[in-house]
């Protein structure tokens, strides 16, 4: 492991915090590497909502680095004091209105670990119940109901190209086939 002789904050937001590390790697190179660093949050969540076995709930919200609407799976922060799985069913139900009464962390994922100290969970919900509760986006979001097994003809869409989303189709999808 690399080791760190100095770390600074060198541009930070309400949302995201740059830092320059000074490395120094085995072969006694010395390098400065910049990151894109966590900025107070306790992680994030990315959840599967499953209606029944074979459909989940996309939901259609404006991607501001894409400006244009893309299909995805719900998700957010974990706020302080919840635990992914609560963080999880509280997405939900803002995000798509609907709880689960089953939970399941099926894996963890990072984004670009090259310069993004981020990493999400995704969360399997099954047993869903109807239940809405207020969430922060600016605009009701749609949910589209999709099949999981139709992952290649979403991406053929052109409407669903987060890596994150379609990765977690994918595990859930694998998922369900064993269990």
């Amino acid at each position: 492991m690399p080791i760190i002789h100095s770390q600074a904050v060198i541009a930070e937001t309400r949302q995201f915090r740059i830092e320059s590390l000074e490395l120094e790697f085995s072969s006694g190179q010395f390098r400065q590497y910049e990151r894109l660093a966590r900025n107070g949050t306790s992680g994030a969540v990315l959840v599967v909502p499953m209606l029944n076995r074979d459909t989940v709930l996309l939901v259609r919200e404006y991607a501001a680095g894409l400006h244009r609407y893309e299909l995805g799976l719900p998700k957010g922060k974990i706020d302080a004091g919840e635990n992914n799985l609560n963080a999880a069913n509280r997405e939900l139900k803002e995000e798509v209105g609907y709880g689960a009464r089953r939970l399941r962390h099926l894996h963890t994922v990072s984004l670009a670990p090259a310069y993004l100290e981020h990493t999400i969970d995704i969360i399997l919900a099954e047993d869903l119940y109807p239940e809405k509760l207020a969430g922060d986006e600016p605009e009701e979001l749609e949910v589209i109901p999709w099949s999981i097994y139709d992952i290649d003809k979403l991406m053929a869409t052109g409407e669903c190209s987060e890596a994150r989303s379609i990765a977690a189709l994918y595990l859930a999808a694998a998922f369900l086939d064993k269990n």
